[in-house]
């Protein structure tokens, strides 16, 4: 068994799963905190790198591309000290931090694991449920659907239409950006319907716009993730017969049903407005932008 325990975590590794434990200090992030243990299979590791800083060092695991849902929702977004993939080694332990990274590499060398893109999620993602409070609603997931419930503060056109339920049977995918405190973020989930819409998060009632405490508005990202796990993994889409097309993007539906999607969405918008719920400019400027995807 190698191991080490900092205050920023533990890392234990055993010849086949390295063990990733989240410290308990308060300077440890919420994120990493609230995810909580992370068990890795050596199969998802592509290497491990220390690296010196100034007063302490830095092990950075780095895994197979494909490998994880969190690092796939996110995509590289993660602050650093929110990554769970990294571990912060003060000067004095950098001999065991040494001997941790040496017996990685080791296994990886006699496992002959592929540093090819892996074709399925190995790992499982964050734990469902999952469900979380920002600035603009409670966003839970249970693994079959996924519910948002409007704050006070959601824009009108968004929490006049009640709870917003979507089956995992009408997604397309997750798309998430953090708050970073100089730009909102936002966490949209992409449905058949909803796949060309142009309305930016505060109008859209399939988004969620995060614009709060930076800190907590990043646990949406374990609720990307454990979307993204249950979704088709990106190789499946692309071996659909994709064509040249992303990864999860799906094939385009043909024009008159992106029309009568927007039609609907200027029915309830209409709906809306003569009951009174919606004023006559916020009316007006929903219903340009949702005009500008004709």
């Amino acid at each position: 068994m190698a191991e080490i325990i900092q205050r920023d975590g533990t890392w234990a590794f055993d010849g086949d799963t390295l063990r990733i434990t989240p410290g308990l200090h308060r300077s440890v992030p919420l994120l990493r905190r609230t995810y909580g243990e992370i068990s890795v299979p050596l199969a998802a590791v592509s290497g491990v790198t220390l690296e010196a800083a100034r007063g302490h060092g830095r092990l950075r695991l780095r895994l197979r591309e494909g490998a994880d849902p969190l690092l796939q929702a996110t995509g590289g977004r993660l602050p650093d000290a929110a990554d769970p993939y990294r571990l912060t080694v003060a000067a004095d332990r950098t001999g065991a931090a040494e001997y941790v990274t040496e017996e990685i590499r080791r296994a990886l060398l006699l496992d002959r694991v592929p540093k090819e893109p892996a074709t399925s999620y190995l790992l499982p993602g964050p734990p469902v449920p999952v469900s979380v409070r920002t600035s603009d609603g409670t966003v839970s997931f249970d693994g079959t659907r996924i519910r948002i419930d409007w704050a006070d503060t959601s824009e009108r056109v968004k929490s006049a239409t009640g709870p917003r339920i979507i089956s995992m049977g009408d997604l397309v995918r997750v798309e998430w950006l953090p708050n970073t405190r100089h730009e909102d973020g936002s966490l949209r989930f992409v449905t058949r319907e909803t796949v060309f819409s142009k309305l930016p998060p505060d109008k859209d009632p399939y988004a969620l716009d995060l614009w709060g405490s930076a800190r907590r508005d990043l646990l949406t990202a374990l609720v990307a993730a454990a979307v993204t796990a249950r979704l088709p993994h990106p190789s499946t889409c692309a071996a659909a017969g994709n064509g040249d097309l992303p990864a999860r993007t799906p094939v385009p539906p043909p024009a008159s049903d992106h029309h009568d999607v927007l039609l609907r969405r200027l029915r309830e918008l209409g709906r809306l407005h003569r009951d009174g719920v919606l004023t006559d400019e916020e009316f007006a400027r929903t219903k340009a932008v949702v005009l500008r995807g004709f």
